[in-house]
């Protein structure tokens, strides 16, 4: 894929994300790679007792109306359904990173309930809509809208499925016809796990054309390019030449499909392997976040600095991160995270912005861990979790009382986070003027700035973060310097 081309993308997709303009499109092959079936998976049975072969057949949903037809009822069909769409299976990291984007929402054209597992995963309340009359009554509190726009696998009787269905969705379904021009115009989509062979992906854009017609918005779609056989997987110069010719004329099509995907305003990013598309999401995941900083620390001692001077430090932090345009991710934890958001509370008011909900993204401390699970596995998910919907992370202070030995010690979760976020390709911000463990972990990001900040000059800033003499206003400054080049990047 072009360079040019994929940062383009990156930087229109971002920029509709943070304005709350964002939507994904959700086919099939996401759920695959969990193992549930594709559409000649779920119809090869049915293509057998018709006396067909599934390799044969394109047209898929006249395959299903064949049945049907056939039978004069979808009892089959229904079964099928739910054989194969209600097996255990765990998310992929795909389905966990689409999760962790701020985006509100999401269709599917998937029976299986993997999206919205995914969200629920990532804390976020889920408002499922897979009949006209969950349209009508929204989800009070709702984090993001799933629309199912072909039905549920608890439903399969009121599944899309059969030619007859897609003929007749605007009289079934008028109304997420209407819910999904509205959001076609108003929002970016990136489509996802779509393949150029999907029978429904005709469909969807035969209905995004009727509904829009030349007010088509600028959406995306990720597609994998077809692959080139290997000599040696065949065992004939003939077979391979077979192959070879079938590859040519895939390749010829789906260049034709990608043009024609611009009459729809849809752009395609062409992928060789579907582990690019992984590539793709985390850096969507990296760069949304970019604004998003997480607090991390603890203090029982506020020496070197005093307490005072802390509580200032934390509360000025706290107002410039919000007066940047930065938002806001803590943990709530013993005093330094708590401190951070009254800061950044106090400049919200000011500014009269009384929605403060998507500048600060708050959480307490788990005190009690689920069943099955340890309080230190528990810890480490919700760290991992509440980390990954940031794109850098302050340390201050980070120490606690050690109870057995009545002093002062590094704290053990400010440095566990450390080891998270930059294992999660984060940007740390250690104020190592603030002591113990924010100055372990300064002398040791200082020490390979290189490693921690590729290609990223933050030296001088970094410098004034380990001066004891620095004012904290000098402190705050290096902090909103380093920011300001990792938005740059």
């Amino acid at each position: 894929m072009p360079t040019t081309q994929l940062e383009s993308f990156y930087k229109h997709f971002v920029k509709a994300m943070h304005e709350g303009n964002a939507g994904v499109f959700v086919g099939a092959g996401l759920s695959r790679a969990c193992g549930f079936v594709d559409w000649k998976g779920l119809l090869k049975e049915i293509a057998t007792d018709l006396g067909l072969d599934i390799d044969e057949e394109t047209d898929l949903i006249a395959l299903a109306q064949f049945y049907e037809t056939k039978q004069m009822n979808r009892a089959k069909l229904d079964r099928l359904i739910i054989e194969e769409f209600t097996k255990d299976t765990a998310l992929s990291d795909n389905h966990k990173l689409l999760a962790n984007l701020p985006i509100d929402t999401v269709w599917t054209t998937n029976y299986d309930k993997l999206i919205e597992a995914a969200f629920e995963e990532a804390h976020r309340r889920v408002d499922v809509k897979k009949t006209q009359e969950s349209l009508q009554h929204p989800l009070p509190g709702r984090g993001v809208t799933v629309y199912k726009m072909h039905g549920d696998v608890d439903s399969p009787q009121d599944a899309v499925l059969t030619k007859e269905d897609y003929e007749t969705y605007d009289l079934n379904r008028e109304l997420f016809s209407i819910k999904l021009k509205g959001d076609l115009v108003g929002k970016t989509f990136l489509f996802v796990g779509f393949s150029f062979t999907d029978p429904n992906i005709d469909y969807i854009l035969g209905r995004i054309r009727a509904l829009l017609g030349k007010d088509k918005g600028q959406h995306y779609a990720v597609l994998r390019w077809p692959s080139r056989p290997v000599r040696k997987e065949y065992k004939s110069l003939k077979a391979f030449q077979t192959a070879e010719a079938r590859y040519a004329y895939d390749r010829t099509r789906l260049d034709l499909r990608i043009g024609d995907l611009r009459r729809y305003g849809i752009e395609a990013l062409m992928v060789d392997e579907y582990s690019e598309i992984t590539t793709i999401l985390s850096e969507l995941n990296r760069r949304v976040h970019l604004r998003d900083v997480f607090v991390s620390g603890s203090a029982h001692s506020f020496e070197p600095l005093g307490e005072q001077r802390i509580d200032e430090l934390c509360r000025l932090l706290g107002r410039r991160l919000i007066d940047e345009g930065l938002n806001v991710v803590s943990g709530v934890g013993l005093g330094i995270g708590g401190k951070v958001v009254i800061g950044a509370l106090e400049s919200l008011y000011e500014k009269h912005y009384y929605e403060a909900s998507d500048r600060l993204f708050l959480r307490p401390f788990p005190q009690q861990p689920p069943n099955g699970m340890s309080l230190k596995e528990f810890r480490t998910k919700y760290r991992t979790d509440m980390l990954a919907k940031a794109g850098s992370c302050l340390y201050i202070c980070g120490n606690k009382l050690d109870t057995a030995l009545g002093n002062v010690v590094e704290a053990g979760g400010v440095i566990e986070e450390f080891e998270i976020a930059t294992a999660l390709g984060k940007f740390p911000i250690p104020i190592g003027a603030t002591g113990h463990a924010a100055k372990s972990l300064w002398q040791k990001a200082n020490s390979s700035l290189d490693t921690y900040y590729p290609g990223i000059n933050v030296k001088g800033h970094f410098k004034t973060l380990g001066k004891d003499s620095s004012t904290n206003e000098q402190l705050v400054d290096a902090v909103i310097g380093i920011l300001k080049h990792l938005k740059a990047v």
